[in-house]
Order: structure tokens, then sequence, then C-alpha cells
């Protein structure tokens, strides 16, 4: 929902952008202001929330962190691409243009968050379970598998956990 109505006022203000910024500047500003509104209803939660529950315990900070890393990425080549675009020799079609980049990033947003599946109530332990089951990978907790692949079935037998002694504490004497 959030890429949806980001793209659609984006694309008004990219598409009425002379009119608005010179007889309604007013209405510039509540389009933009509406824009960043649900810049954190969908893109924000695309980046911190899901990844947290769409990828298996095992990944998931890994997953997660990559996820921050492309967000924190996307946002330092708009920053930079911004200031680019914006200093064209004709500063109106270079601020225009930039708005329309940002409706077909806004468009790109959607089309590649829009087939993720929604958690609906599930816990994180039953999500991680329903990936694992699609994975193949059970042995992780603790019970062999038969894991299929192009070179045909494989057993994987987990090796037994063993606790060991601790470690002794080094002690610094006094002489």
């Amino acid at each position: 929902m959030g890429f949806v109505l980001m793209t659609t006022f984006m694309g008004i203000l990219a598409g009425m952008y002379n009119e608005l910024k010179t007889n309604q500047v007013s209405n510039f500003i509540a389009l933009y202001a509406l824009t960043f509104f649900f810049s954190n209803w969908g893109p924000n939660s695309t980046t911190y929330i899901l990844p947290s529950e769409l990828f298996p315990a095992r990944f998931r900070s890994s997953a997660h962190g990559f996820c921050a890393a492309w967000g924190k990425a996307g946002a330092i080549i708009g920053v930079f691409g911004f200031g680019i675009l914006k200093d064209t020799p004709n500063t109106n079609d270079g601020l225009n243009t930039a708005l329309w980049l940002l409706v077909a990033t806004n468009f790109l947003g959607l089309i590649c968050t829009y087939p993720i599946p929604e958690p609906k109530g599930k816990t994180l332990e039953d999500i991680g379970e329903d990936l694992e089951d699609l994975s193949g990978m059970h042995s992780l907790a603790g019970e062999p598998s038969k894991v299929k692949g192009d070179l045909g079935t494989i057993d994987v037998q987990p090796e037994p956990v063993t606790q060991s002694a601790p470690a002794p504490v080094p002690t610094i004497g006094m002489a």
C-alpha cells in the first residue's frame, strides 16, 4: 500500500511540477509530506520488519543485515544522484527528472515487494519451520533428514552435540 501511494503522489508531483511549484506551493508541500508519510508505511517495513520475519532463524540476522545494507546503499545513491540531477544546467528539468526517477524507483519497489508473502499472525518459530520444510533442511534440529538435490538424495546425519569443560580462568598472582 505504501509503495502504491508513494508512486501515485510522486507521479502527481512530477507530472504537475511546474504548475505546483509556481501556483500551488501548499499543494506541492502536502503531496510531498504524504509521500514521506507513506514511505514509513510500506518501504520502511519492507527494509526492517519483513527480513526479520521471512528468513529462517539460522539466516535471519545475516539476511536482515544484508537487506538493511542495501537500504543504506540506496539512500546514499539517492542523495548523491539527486544532487547531481538537481544541478544540471536546466534546473527545472533536473529536479523534474529526479522526481520522475523517484516515480520509477517507487514503482520498481512495488513490483519487487508485492509477491512477498505476509506472515499474518504466524509466530517466528512457525515461519522458520515453514521455511525449513521448504528447504528440506531438518538436520539442525538434531534429526536425520534427506536432502534432495540435482545429484540425487543425500542422507544427512547430524553430529552429536557434546559439551566440553569450561576453559580455566587465568589468574594474575601477586608476587
